[in-house]
């Protein structure tokens, strides 16, 4: 097989890079150029698919019912019996969630008065 003829058909050159494809160095930083253009351009088509195949996937999960996320151990009965327990100055707020095998972070999130429920009372004086 013949060698390709360079001289005629690809003869350009680069004002920015100083590229000149007239040379065998250049003609190879040229061929390099468009390889890495390539895998650049396959590497934004398969994220783009991921992408596009992951919304398809949660619309059809939200479709079927599904929401994602991690189950609320919340029920209402919880929150009943917390909201019960929190305005006995002899409890804490920690010992409520322990109680209720929740954590206080939980209480606070999904009792946005509770401040108001505790307010009115004296700081609780442990022996610990």
């Amino acid at each position: 097989m013949p060698a390709a003829d360079y001289r005629f058909s690809h003869q350009r050159s680069s004002l920015h890079e100083k590229l000149d494809t007239t040379t065998p160095g250049g003609r190879l930083v040229f061929h390099v150029f468009h390889v890495f253009h390539v895998f650049a351009a396959l590497a934004e088509l398969i994220r783009e698919l991921i992408v596009s195949g992951t919304h398809e996937g949660r619309a059809a999960a939200r479709a079927r019912g599904r929401t994602g996320g991690r189950p609320t151990v919340v029920t209402p009965e919880l929150l009943k019996a917390a909201r019960d327990l929190l305005p006995d100055p002899e409890r804490s707020v920690t010992s409520i969630a322990k109680l209720l095998s929740v954590s206080v972070g939980t209480l606070y999130n999904h009792i946005p008065d509770l401040q108001e429920l505790r307010a009115g009372q004296p700081p609780l004086i442990r022996s610990d």
